[in-house]
C-alpha cells in the first residue's frame, strides 16, 4: 500500500514530521524575517487578495521551496523511487494548496471584522456610511474569493491525478506479484477496486487531516488574542485562554463519544465487503460455467450478504444518532458559550463575526476524527482487505477478520 508509492515508508514519514517541526520552528523562530536579505521587506498585509503576492508571502513561497527541495533531494539520495516525483514533490504541492486555501479563510476572518462593524454602524446611524464604501468592501471580498475558487479547483485537480498516480504504483506492485496472491478470496476486486478506493479516501483524509493542522496554526493564535474580549463563560467563569480551552475539551469529548459508539463499524464494514466480493465472484463464475451460480447457491450467499448489512445497519442506527445529535448540539455550542459576553455588551457585530469564524475553524479541526469517522471506518475496511495482500507477501498469518463470518461477527 504504501512501499509502492513511498520510499522506505516508515523511516519516511517519520523524516516527514522531523524535517516539517523543524522547519516550522525555524520558519516561527526567525527566519520569517529574513526576507528583508533578499530584498523582501516585511510589510502590513492587505485585507485583499492582494496580500498573496506581498513580499512576505513571496518569502513564504521561496522558503517553502527551498526547504521542500532539500527533503527530496536528500530521499533521492538515500533511498532512489520511480514515483518520487509524485510521493514527494507532489504531496509538497498538496500541502501547500492546502495551506494557501487556509490562507484564504484567515484572510476572510480579517475581512468579516470591519466589514461586519461598518454594517452595525450603517444600521444605528444611518447615512454614517457610504454606498462606496459597502461596494469596496465587497469588491475586496470578491477578489479573494475568486482566488479561493482558483485554488480548490487547481488543488482538486492535482490530487485526483496524485491518487491515480498511487493507485497506478500499488496496481503495478500487486500484480508484479499476482502469482502469489490470487489464491486470496476477492484478490482481483481488490486489485482493481479496493487499490482506487484505498488512494482516493487516504487522499481524501490526508487533505483533511492536513488541512485541520494548518487551520489550527493559522486560527489558534488569532482565537488567543480573540479571547482578551470574552468576559466570562458559563458556569465556569473567568479562565485563561477561553475559547481555545473550550474547543478544545468540547472536541476532545465529541472524538471520545464518536469513538465509543463507532467501535464495531470497521469490522462490519470489512464484512459487507467480503461477502458481496464472494457472491461478485460466484456470478462471474456463473457466466461461463452452468453449474454454478445455481439459484440454491447464489440465495445461500445473497442471505449472507443480507444478513451483514442488516447487522451493519443495526449498528449504525445508534452512530448516526449519537453523531447527529453532537453535531446539532455543536451548532448552538458557541453561542451557549459567548452569552456572558453578549449580555455584557462586550462583542461587536465584527468581533462576534470574527470570533464565530475562528472558533469554527479550530473547533473543526479538533474535531477532525468525528468529522471524518464515516470516512475513517469505510478507510480502515479497506486497509483490512489490502493487508491480506500484505500479510501474503511478508508471509504473516492473516488478520483474524479475514476468518470472521457473518454470524460470529
Amino acid at each position: 500500500m504504501f512501499v509502492s508509492f513511498f520510499p522506505r515508508p516508515k523511516p519516511y514519514f517519520i523524516s516527514v514530521a522531523v524535517w516539517a517541526a523543524l522547519v516550522m520552528a525555524l520558519w516561527y523562530g526567525g527566519a520569517r524575517h529574513w526576507g528583508m536579505h533578499v530584498g523582501l521587506a516585511e510589510a502590513p498585509l492587505a485585507i485583499s487578495a492582494i496580500r498573496f503576492v506581498s513580499p512576505s508571502f513571496l518569502w513564504f513561497y521561496l522558503y517553502y521551496a527551498v526547504a521542500v527541495g532539500l527533503f527530496a533531494a536528500a530521499w533521492q539520495a538515500i533511498a532512489p523511487h520511480p514515483w518520487w516525483r509524485w510521493s514527494i514533490l507532489g504531496s509538497a504541492l498538496i500541502i501547500l494548496g492546502v495551506y494557501m486555501q487556509v490562507e484564504v479563510t484567515v484572510l476572510l476572518n480579517a475581512w468579516r471584522g470591519p466589514f461586519f462593524d461598518m454594517l452595525q454602524l450603517a444600521v444605528s446611524k444611518p447615512h454614517s456610511v457610504t454606498e462606496g464604501q459597502f461596494y469596496s468592501g465587497i469588491a475586496a471580498f470578491m477578489g479573494f474569493a475568486m482566488v479561493g475558487v482558483f485554488l480548490a479547483t487547481l488543488n482538486a485537480f492535482f490530487t485526483s491525478h496524485y491518487c491515480f498516480r498511487w493507485r497506478t504504483a500499488m496496481n503495478d506492485f500487486y500484480m508484479s506479484n499476482w502469482d502469489r496472491l490470487r489464491t486470496i478470496e476477492g484478490a482481483a476486486q481488490r486489485v482493481q477496486d479496493d487499490t482506487m478506493r484505498f488512494a482516493m479516501t487516504t487522499e481524501d483524509m490526508g487533505v483533511s487531516m492536513i488541512n485541520s493542522v494548518m487551520t489550527l496554526i493559522a486560527f489558534l493564535p488569532l482565537l488567543v488574542d480573540l479571547s482578551v474580549h470574552i468576559t466570562a463563560l458559563p458556569l465556569v467563569g473567568k479562565i485563561s485562554h477561553p475559547l481555545v480551552v473550550s474547543a478544545l475539551l468540547w472536541s476532545a469529548l465529541g472524538t471520545a463519544w464518536l469513538a465509543s459508539i463507532g467501535i464495531k463499524l470497521p469490522g462490519l464494514a470489512f464484512l459487507n465487503q467480503r461477502t458481496e466480493a464472494a457472491l461478485r465472484k460466484e456470478l462471474v463464475y456463473g457466466e461461463d460455467d452452468a453449474s454454478r451460480a445455481t439459484p440454491p447457491t447464489v440465495a445461500e450467499m445473497f442471505g449472507n450478504v443480507r444478513r451483514s448489512w442488516y447487522r451493519y445497519y443495526f449498528h449504525t442506527v445508534y452512530f448516526n444518532l449519537g453523531r447527529i445529535l453532537y453535531l446539532q448540539l455543536d451548532a448552538m455550542f458557541v453561542y451557549v458559550l459567548l452569552t456572558p459576553s453578549f449580555v455584557a455588551g462586550a462583542l461587536t457585530l465584527g468581533l462576534w463575526q470574527q470570533i464565530a469564524t475562528a472558533f469554527g475553524e479550530v473547533s473543526a479541526s479538533f474535531q477532525y476524527l468525528v468529522t471524518n469517522w464515516p470516512t475513517m471506518i469505510d478507510l480502515i475496511s479497506i486497509y483490512k482487505r489490502l493487508l491480506a495482500f500484505e500479510s501474503t507477501l511478508h508471509e504473516k498469518p492473516l488478520d483474524k477478520v479475514e476468518h470472521q463470518n457473518v454470524e460470529t461477527a
